[in-house]
């Protein structure tokens, strides 16, 4: 009996890996359940079309924003959806430089999770211009009237982060894609998806220069990727900590924002795997053990954010500024308290569970604690980014209690449609798995065993 990598099936074989994932996307089998996602989807990307259009017509005053809470649903609901993002490029990029073969089976929906969270949060700081038409102004193109953008302003900045981490997502999984796509085309027998993916392989034949380079392209791509995990949440919590804004001024936001966002994407990668791993039928590629480590990592990555709250709070306390002091106790008694204790119900209480195997390993189970862990992290980020603003340096704004709005919730809960509609194109056009390197993994697993 051949060996199997630690993580696959035992009964899994190069044959199996072919039919199960390459000719899924060629021969679908799952389309009642594909047409319902999409319907779904359409209906919250058609509230996003339409709240964006109110938007538009009537101006950003639909939303709750004043003074002194001018920063938002649309900031927060920005680092909430790019910090999902970071945990693609790392299961991606990172595992893939230190060679963990358990990234196989997770890395490409992973990555598609990655393009999507991201174009979620690039379309927040376009929105909340106020004259979004105008968006290209932050970008330094050549003018003839030397209109240049102003770099110390957030806006650059967020231009610069989205943009980039954009362009190496799209190449990274891309790239990752090209020998797969080969493989659908060489096994499609309709003239369409021939020509399709045809197309998307590039001409790739399998000949050992294409190998050669492929691996070249592919670590380079994962060496400018790793980075983006560490720059772009960083750069980020700088629009906060380079603020003088009591609540703001911190210097552990960094590494608070950098755990707090791979932490919130693990939680997202375990209910896509979760999902896809009984709606495709991958219990024999995604198993068990990718579950149990998806939750070990879940609760690695939420203590070291609970680590960031203690600090946080600690510093406030220890300072002893008392406009710091009065930030401190609205979190935990003001009229958004509710945000800080919903963070710490579902960030740290109910992460614990995950110190049970039977839990890391209960799809179902798993699923719930993710899904706890993301809405523990939007709140997060609405006790970090709207909690300090209603404790200004100016008492007598205080009453301007902020509200969300009916838009604001519209255009937030229509993002999951511009996240779902494309990802279920991918899962019905795109090997949601990456069936080459699933073959390699066996293929070195029983080379070991052999020798």
């Amino acid at each position: 009996m051949a060996a199997t990598p630690h993580f696959l099936s035992e009964d899994l074989t190069y044959g199996a890996v072919s039919h199960q994932i390459i000719d899924t996307p060629l021969a679908f089998h799952h389309k009642r359940g594909w047409w319902i996602l999409l319907g779904i989807g359409m209906a919250l990307l058609i509230l996003f079309v339409v709240s964006v259009i109110v938007l538009f017509y009537k101006g950003v005053g639909v939303w709750g924003n004043n003074i002194p809470v001018n920063w938002a649903f649309a900031i927060l609901n920005y680092m909430w959806w790019l910090g999902i993002g970071h945990a693609g490029t790392f299961i991606s990029a990172l595992l893939l430089l230190i060679d963990r073969p358990w990234r196989n089976s997770l890395n490409r929906l992973a990555e598609l999770m990655t393009i999507m969270a991201v174009v979620c949060a690039g379309i927040y700081p376009i929105l909340h211009l106020g004259r979004p038409w105008l968006f290209f102004y932050s970008a330094p193109y050549p003018s003839t009237l030397d209109l240049w953008p102003q770099f110390r302003s957030p806006t650059s900045w967020d231009f610069f982060a989205v943009i980039t981490y954009l362009v190496v997502s799209l190449l990274f999984v891309y790239i990752g894609a090209v020998p797969d796509f080969a493989t659908a085309r060489d096994r499609a027998e309709k003239r369409w998806q021939q020509i399709f993916y045809g197309v998307l392989a590039l001409g790739w034949r399998g000949a050992a220069s294409h190998w050669s380079h492929w691996r070249r392209t592919y670590r380079f791509i994962a060496l400018l990727a790793v980075p983006l995990v560490f720059s772009v949440s960083s750069g980020y919590s700088f629009l906060l900590d380079l603020a003088l804004e009591p609540g703001w001024h911190s210097t552990v936001f960094p590494p608070y924002f950098v755990a707090g966002a791979v932490f919130s994407g693990f939680a997202l990668v375990a209910v896509i795997a979760c999902g896809l791993r009984r709606f495709l039928d991958y219990e024999r590629l995604i198993t068990i053990r990718h579950l149990d480590m998806l939750g070990r990592l879940i609760l690695t990555t939420g203590w070291l954010t609970s680590y960031g709250y203690i600090a946080d709070m600690f510093m406030a306390f220890y300072s002893g500024e008392s406009q710091e002091l009065r930030v401190a106790m609205a979190r935990l008694s003001g009229p958004t308290a509710w945000s800080f204790w919903l963070a710490i119900f579902c960030n740290v209480v109910v992460l614990q569970a995950l110190w049970w195997r039977t839990v890391r390993c209960s799809p179902v189970l798993l699923v719930g604690v993710s899904i706890a862990v993301l809405v523990g992290m939007w709140a997060e980020r609405f006790m970090l980014i709207i909690t300090p603003m209603t404790r200004d340096f100016m008492p007598s704004i205080w009453s301007n209690a902020y509200s969300p709005t009916f838009w604001e919730w519209a255009v937030f809960i229509g993002t999951f449609g511009l996240f779902l509609v494309p990802f279920t194109l991918f899962i019905r056009f795109v090997p949601m798995v990456s069936s080459f390197e699933i073959k390699e993994a066996l293929y070195k697993a029983r080379g070991e065993f052999h020798e």
